[in-house]
């Protein structure tokens, strides 16, 4: 972090926590702190900046309203509700800037810590998630930092910890639309996410989560065939070659080692891998990771591809020294050698490689930016 100058972040479930705590306070003191200190997992202490406070009122007793007398002293509050505005630091997080709401109110005696979902955030419908069905989609690690922020102020307060904890997300089913939510089943808006309550920018842990997950899904809902797809195009193509549904799409972006690693401990009986061919010609070089500042296309091995493939010394000239990726394949195709098709296969073998041990059989399509498919790989043979 220091040697990037890039600035960390805090995880909805951090958000979450400091607006539940301060709710909590409140509900039993009548005053709400701010800013609001935490404790995340690892230790660390952040403070919160409160967005938003309310309390609401409680209601007189039914002894007081039948004697028509005021109460002795003010009822406790009904409910308190705290909110804060979520900061990714630089990471290009959807969420960044989403107000955060916790609403606290008391719960039936001995039930502890009772989540909701509130406006914003969404209900689980699909099994494979960390959670049951039916669940708000606050995950475990929120829940757990949730519960241990209640139990603290209770042992301040004097409070019993019996809470309805109702987390809320201003615009969170909006926001959802942009993430992958609706295709693993989460309806309704986000998740409340986080394993160490800090957001390290470009880290991707995030997409690389959904990636498990979206396996996870598909596992579960029985799918013996999942497509991982570099982008939107390559993903329509992988549904109108294998007619996969849309709980077996996983959107693996650059993350082509993230898919594979997860199989390899969860497999899927068959594997499609499907994407540009620039992207693909990395992984058929060996890249696990596609992005362009963590591998480039290797045009000198694309031109031997292509003398495997029987290009003369004067096209392989040609695509060593292509513009990119793609006039290196069109130069090839023009030729009829099958440089796409070789990608592929060499694209597949780094996959296998990397499952190996693993009975998941994959197959490879490369396309071009139009979806024109421009190489293939079917999976190998017993």
């Amino acid at each position: 972090m220091k040697s990037s100058g890039l600035r960390h972040g805090w995880t909805t479930g951090a958000c979450a926590t400091a607006a539940t705590r301060a709710a909590y306070t409140a509900l039993l003191t009548g005053e709400f702190p701010d800013p609001v200190t935490i404790t995340l997992p690892k230790g660390q202490q952040p403070a919160f900046a409160l967005a938003a406070e309310e309390l609401a009122a409680g209601r007189p007793t039914v002894g007081d309203l039948a004697a028509g007398r005021r109460p002795a002293a003010p009822p406790r509050p009904a409910s308190a509700m705290a909110a804060v505005v979520k900061d990714a630091g630089d990471d290009p997080d959807v969420t960044h800037g989403a107000l955060i709401r916790s609403t606290v109110r008391a719960g039936e005696p001995g039930a502890g810590v009772v989540f909701r979902a509130g406006p914003g955030v969404g209900t689980v419908t699909k099994a494979g998630l960390p959670l049951p069905v039916g669940e708000p989609a606050i995950n475990p690690v929120p829940r757990q930092m949730i519960r241990d922020a209640v139990a603290e102020v209770a042992a301040v307060h004097g409070g019993s910890g019996d809470v309805v904890v109702e987390i809320s997300v201003d615009h969170g089913e909006e926001i959802a639309r942009s993430t992958w939510n609706p295709r693993l089943g989460i309806l309704g808006g986000l998740s409340i996410l986080g394993t160490t309550g800090i957001v390290v920018p470009y880290s991707c842990s995030a997409w690389i989560d959904s990636i498990r997950r979206g396996v996870d899904v598909a596992r579960a809902a029985g799918r013996t065939h999942v497509a991982g797809c570099t982008g939107s195009t390559s993903e329509k193509v992988a549904v109108a070659v294998h007619g996969l549904p849309e709980d077996a799409l996983l959107d693996m972006g650059d993350f082509a080692g993230a898919v594979l690693k997860y199989l390899k401990r969860h497999p899927v009986p068959r594997l499609t891998i499907a994407g540009g061919f620039a992207k693909l010609s990395k992984l058929a070089a060996g890249h696990l990771d596609l992005h362009s500042a963590r591998s480039q296309v290797d045009k000198g091995y694309l031109a031997e591809l292509a003398r495997r493939g029987g290009a003369d010394g004067a096209l392989a000239e040609a695509v060593a020294h292509a513009n990119t990726g793609l006039e290196a394949v069109q130069l090839c195709r023009a030729a009829g050698v099958p440089l796409g098709d070789l990608v592929a296969e060499a694209a597949r073998a780094t996959a296998l490689g990397v499952l190996l041990g693993s009975p998941v059989a994959v197959d490879v399509i490369c396309i071009d930016r139009a979806g024109t498919i421009v190489g293939r790989a079917e999976p190998l043979g017993p």
